[in-house]
């Protein structure tokens, strides 16, 4: 689970409703300070994740003269969802970011899509569906096909906990297994910290089900991405459980795209090293 160190936006962001032809979507959408914008960029986040695992790069992406939106996509945090496993398919998701990306780009300003772990995966159907809206895509922390099989294991055995309990039921459990980070060690809390907990209660277990599903049985559409011609970025940490690094290095070779490892980040560098991460992200923007 994505440990976002604060819920609280920088003051460059506001929590807003964006409005598209699919319903609206929960979004931080932080402006740079002065003039207009160089371009728009959407973050998506992963399994269990929400738009605040992207706070810390907000501030950073405004001042470099970004727009960043980060978004909870449909049954994610503060984006409603209905209870129907068919509504989180990754056609309907992908077909969301394409109605975001279709709110956002108006004023021909390019967009910059960003996807991380599960979020990179649908960002790679939406581009598939349609490149046309976007100006580059970086694929954060997001292998080319399914999960590895530790991770595949852990997502079957949260779909087997969600059959039989309730979401605050599963948290306890979840937070019984994980062991403590040291900044909990130092603190008590032992991780469970009141807005993780909240931000788990709130999402929809309809989501978490299908979408984990997605994860363990993703194929490899790694030559359809590359064919498309689109400026593409594989970006990690210099560790990660979900993916292996070398695959993801494997990747950006098949693809013919930039490639970016965030030395002292793990699976999530965009929480783990987020001024590392933002610096990279804004260079390989302006080489494009």
């Amino acid at each position: 689970m994505s440990r976002p160190p604060t819920f609280v936006p920088p003051a460059c962001a506001r929590s807003v409703r964006l409005a598209t032809a699919r319903g609206e979507f929960a979004v931080l959408d932080a402006r740079p300070p002065a003039g207009e914008p160089r371009a728009t960029v959407v973050l998506l986040p992963g399994y269990t994740g929400s738009k605040e695992d992207f706070i810390a790069l907000l501030e950073p992406l405004a001042e470099a003269g970004f727009r960043a939106v980060a978004v909870d996509g449909r049954g994610q945090y503060e984006t409603e969802g209905p209870a129907d496993e068919a509504a989180y398919a990754q056609s309907e998701l992908a077909a969301d970011v394409l109605a975001q990306a279709a709110a956002l780009g108006t004023g021909g300003t390019p967009l910059h899509l960003v996807g991380h772990s599960l979020g990179g995966q649908i960002a790679r159907a939406a581009v598939l569906r349609d490149p046309s809206p976007f100006r580059t895509l970086t694929l954060m922390s997001s292998g080319p096909a399914a999960v590895s099989e530790p991770q595949q294991q852990k997502v079957k055995l949260l779909a087997d906990a969600l059959a039989v309990m309730t979401m605050d039921e599963v948290w306890t459990a979840i937070q019984a297994l994980e062991a403590p980070t040291p900044e909990d060690t130092e603190t008590g809390t032992n991780g469970d910290r009141d807005d993780l907990r909240a931000r788990w209660l709130r999402h929809n277990p309809a989501q978490l089900l299908a979408t984990g599903r997605q994860l363990t049985v993703e194929p490899d559409r790694t030559d359809e991405l590359r064919a498309l011609g689109l400026p593409l970025h594989v970006l990690s940490g210099e560790r990660d459980d979900t993916w292996p690094v070398p695959l993801l290095t494997a990747t950006a070779e098949r693809l013919g795209a930039a490639r970016t490892v965030i030395a002292g980040a793990d699976h999530s560098p965009n929480t783990d090293r987020p001024a590392e991460t933002a610096e990279a992200l804004v260079r390989f923007w302006d080489h494009h």
